[in-house]
């Protein structure tokens, strides 16, 4: 086949078991370290921005004021 570089067609790819068990764990891996990341406060720590109840104060008595 002329000009071919060897490479897998993308129909390949995504009609391949491999590609699917491999994206249908790691997609869903990101999401929830993601959420971790920064539901933990890890997030807050690494990049030493201040939690949001430091700017705000604290909700019970944000409806009160009104």
């Amino acid at each position: 086949m002329s000009g071919s570089t060897g490479e897998r067609s993308f129909a390949d790819i995504i009609t391949s078991i491999r590609y699917w068990v491999i994206h249908s764990i790691t997609i869903p891996s990101l999401f929830i370290a993601g959420w971790l990341f920064v539901s933990t406060g890890l997030a807050y720590d690494v990049f030493g921005s201040l939690i949001g109840v430091f700017f705000y104060g604290s909700y019970s008595g944000l409806g009160s004021s009104l």
